[in-house]
């Protein structure tokens, strides 16, 4: 098995997972097919739902002697006429159901094996939620075993060894490290049904969180049983690649339509509200007065579309760099995941799902709720306005926020600011915190859109961070009546170019750290500005061009002249991508580092940040975009790291 990472937003992914039946997008749903009942065909699913894989069950074609032989003679994807993917199960969640299951742990193993399974799973022991400590411990311990000796059976098939430790986060983080010590390929993480069933979703998180945190990042994680999309946002957010889904059919038989938000029984509906192909082309009293298993196909076909369609949402949120955004909005629809959502205030759960998060997105930055100041994106930003506002002027001049880009709005008041207090820093009162005003056009701070009117949490962060930004300042509140001063056209455009400078700096400061910045424009700096619209867009130090500014974000960036400067006077690991010898000919003929070739990396960096790619001897070789964040680097086989911007010839 192949897997490698697209695109970043949160702690999700979208990924590329290569098998002996084709490759397939992360984040994945795999329908459930019940081999001796197709109610949707699997290439039904293909041809018209799009499904890229589907997931079957080991143990029921086992137990069924016609099954059984089939499976044997002419392979799984013959049984169920498939050509793509197939993941089996082995019959854990039967023995959950219906009680212990007469299966020897390695017989469905090889089983799995000899029928073709593109990815099998061993046979492990489901932590139900109700558990003490001490029977969860036995389960992982023999879950562990297994896996263990399962590992063996597999030979070239992919094998999937489940995470278990029922609610306990430290079991699960324990399994999940004994797991990953194994040559497996994958990792469900199991037991969470009667989670979700009863929606305990504090627990879920965190039983996700202890998982993740303990697993390999370079192996796909599949989140076991979840196959309604109210979760699938939550959930890929945390880092969950793959979603199997029976539920189309479950809640079929049971006349219950899915829907983004939740289930509806189909009595308690109006009309139907929806615009799939299902419900487009039949009003809901037709689907009601239908035969009982002509209307179970049709509602199993809008739930399936309802899922797919979901995790096209997810797909594209993660493009988008809205992921949370998103996760935010599908919790508000249901109090018991909005209330799950404080647990990922925690700080350890915080600093975890920051190191993946990317730097800048395509998107502006939309309050959605309470738990929208809480992103670890914005934990990142007030840690390093923190060490901003530690090296700024001890007088702050406060103005009111106003229209975006705040030095725009008011550059008659800079003016006048300038001439009265030329050393001060001037700060922006914002509906996020103290905005300086030289970072007023980086993202997120030209980006972002607030309510006027804000929950009392966010309220509450944004005091407690004005508190820590602002500790031992003085602050001057700037009344915005008053009198110009009357500039002539040299002092303004020498003050404009003192503004330049200064906003120049900061940005570098914050994007880069104090160190860097400070290594970039250790000279003369000479600015080219847009002829269109003023604003900078190349930095030159003593004649050489070290940065560029970004139109779409106003974030550097780095130019190769730059690179080199904070190659020659910083020391490893700063900024840099450390890449293995066979790598080094390939980047210097411009091509991208792949993630196999990286041998160390800075950890600071982070998914989209500008860095210096330099060989074990630290020679300088190019300079480029990190596509991973440092925890990744290395560890996954396949895929790019960084994309070279430019290179030494």
């Amino acid at each position: 098995m192949k897997f490698e990472i697209k695109h970043h937003d949160a702690a999700g992914r979208i990924g590329r997972l290569i098998t002996n039946h084709g490759s397939v997008t992360t984040p994945l749903l795999l329908p459930v097919i019940n081999p001796n009942k197709m109610s949707i065909t699997p290439q039904m699913m293909k041809e018209k739902f799009g499904v890229q894989a589907v997931i079957t069950n080991s143990y029921i074609i086992h137990q069924h002697q016609k099954l059984y032989d089939t499976a044997l003679a002419e392979g799984v994807h013959s049984l169920i006429d498939f050509d793509g993917p197939i993941m089996t199960d082995s019959g854990t969640f039967q023995s959950y159901m219906y009680g212990e299951i007469e299966m020897d742990p390695l017989t469905i193993v090889r089983f799995q094996r000899d029928i073709g399974s593109d990815i099998g799973t061993i046979l492990d022991i489901f932590g139900t939620p109700d558990q003490t400590k001490e029977e969860a411990e036995d389960a992982v311990n023999t879950t562990v075993e297994r896996a263990k000796q399962s590992i063996s059976e597999k030979k070239e098939m992919n094998l999937a060894c489940p995470v278990q430790g029922s609610i306990y986060p430290s079991l699960r983080s324990y399994c999940a490290k004994k797991l990953g010590e194994l040559n497996a390929d994958m990792h469900p993480i199991g037991g969470v049904v009667p989670l979700m069933e009863n929606q305990q979703y504090t627990h879920l998180i965190k039983v996700i969180l202890a998982s993740k945190k303990g697993l390999p990042v370079n192996r796909p994680v599949h989140l076991f049983g979840a196959g309604h999309p109210l979760i699938f946002p939550l959930a890929a957010a945390l880092g969950c690649d793959i979603f199997d889904s029976s539920a189309y059919i479950k809640y079929a038989k049971q006349n219950r339509l899915i829907f983004p938000w939740g289930t509806e029984k189909i009595d308690d509906l109006y009309e139907l509200p929806c615009s799939c192909p299902v419900c487009s082309t039949i009003s809901l009293s037709e689907l009601r007065s239908l035969p009982k298993k002509k209307r179970e196909q049709k509602i199993a076909e809008h739930n399936l579309f309802i899922s797919i369609s979901e995790l096209k949402k997810v797909r594209n949120a993660i493009m988008q760099g809205r992921l949370w955004e998103l996760v935010e909005q599908r919790a508000s629809a249901n109090p018991f995941l909005q209330d799950a959502l404080h647990e990922i205030h925690n700080m350890n759960h915080i600093n975890w799902l920051e190191q993946f998060e990317p730097v800048r997105k395509t998107r502006g930055l939309f309050y959605t709720g309470i738990h929208t100041i809480h992103q670890p994106f914005f934990y990142r930003l007030h840690a390093r306005l923190i060490q901003w506002f530690n090296q700024s002027s001890s007088t702050l001049i406060l103005l009111d926020e106003s229209e975006k880009p705040f030095s725009t709005a008011y550059i008659d008041i800079l003016f006048r600011i300038a001439k009265e207090y030329p050393k001060e820093d001037i700060i922006v009162d914002s509906a996020i915190g103290p905005v300086p005003i030289d970072l007023d056009e980086m993202y997120p701070f030209a980006q972002y859109i607030f309510p006027d009117f804000l929950d009392i949490g966010t309220k509450q962060v944004r005091k407690k961070r004005w508190e820590e930004c602002l500790k031992d300042k003085k602050i001057i509140r700037w009344e915005i009546e008053g009198i110009t001063p009357n500039l002539t056209l040299n002092e303004k455009n020498h003050l404009q170019k003192i503004f330049d400078e200064r906003k120049v700096r900061s940005v570098a400061q914050m994007q880069f750290g104090l160190d860097i910045a400070h290594i970039l424009f250790n000279g003369v700096i000479s600015l080219v500005k847009s002829k269109k619209t003023s604003k900078i867009r190349n930095v030159f130090v003593d004649d050489d061009h070290v940065v560029s500014m970004r139109a779409s974000d106003g974030l550097f960036t780095l130019k190769l002249n730059g690179g080199k400067k904070v190659h020659k006077h910083s020391s490893s690991p700063r900024f840099r991508v450390v890449i293995d010898d066979d790598a080094v000919p390939f980047v210097k003929e411009g091509k991208s580092v792949f993630s196999k070739f990286v041998i160390s990396v800075d950890p600071r960096l982070r998914p989209y940040d500008e860095c210096i790619v330099v060989s074990k001897k630290d020679e300088f070789l190019a300079i480029g975009q990190c596509l991973l964040s440092p925890c990744e680097m290395g560890r996954f086989r396949f895929g790019q790291a960084v994309k070279i911007r430019e290179h030494i010839k």
